[in-house]
């Protein structure tokens, strides 16, 4: 018989009472998911992520920008491996820019569907990247000029391996990861990602990063 795997847990920060609740609500039918705490304050989830253990974080990026923010520096540093989906008012593409730039690997606006943050949710747990469909567009939109000049044919400017690579930091993954994912060296992967940056003339890691976002999500469809 096989063994269901428990659970995967959930810690919601928002500062809106109403929209935890409504976040409990969608939750609270999924067998895979589990609400283990919610907080409406950045301070508070700092200890909840360490009592609690969740397995991933929704973070509020509103009103209070500036304690939102230093959460997900805060998370990336002492809990390296923990998924930060961020669920905002803000669609500019600017705070999803800055937000995946930290360390967050979700990035939805409180206008998505139920079914949307689910499919994040999911998303981020599995170790990928998400990026909500309008702020994807917008990014796509924002960045249109640079990719026209700098990848007119991926499969022209990029060798095999570099694709490979841009394809694994898109989809969430760490240099480390994604050296023991192709059996490289670390070294080896790092000078591939010179090479990709240099080729597509990004100058910037934050760059490379949004590049490789856009770019794994057109090598899926």
């Amino acid at each position: 018989m096989t063994k269901c795997s428990p659970p995967r847990r959930v810690l919601i920060v928002d500062d809106h009472p109403i929209v935890r609740q409504g976040l409990l609500r969608v939750m609270q039918n999924e067998s895979d998911l589990i609400v283990c705490g919610e907080t409406g304050i950045a301070s508070e989830a700092r200890t909840a992520i360490r009592e609690l253990k969740p397995d991933v974080l929704i973070c509020d990026i509103g009103e209070r920008q500036a304690d939102s923010i230093g959460l997900v520096r805060y998370v990336r540093t002492h809990h390296p491996q923990l998924p930060i989906l961020v669920l905002s008012t803000l669609d500019e593409t600017i705070y999803a820019e800055r937000l995946l730039a930290l360390g967050a690997t979700g990035y939805i606006t409180k206008q998505a569907s139920s079914e949307e943050l689910l499919a994040s949710l999911r998303r981020v747990l599995d170790g990928n990247i998400y990026v909500s469909d309008t702020i994807r567009s917008n990014m796509i939109h924002k960045y249109a000029g640079v990719a026209s000049r700098t990848l007119a044919d991926p499969v022209d400017r990029l060798s095999s391996r570099e694709l490979q690579v841009l394809r694994l930091l898109g989809e969430g993954m760490s240099t480390r990861e994604t050296a023991h994912s192709l059996d490289l060296s670390i070294k080896t992967v790092e000078s591939h990602r010179q090479r990709i940056k240099r080729k597509l003339n990004l100058k910037t890691a934050v760059q490379l990063l949004r590049y490789a976002v856009l770019a794994s999500s057109g090598m899926e469809n």
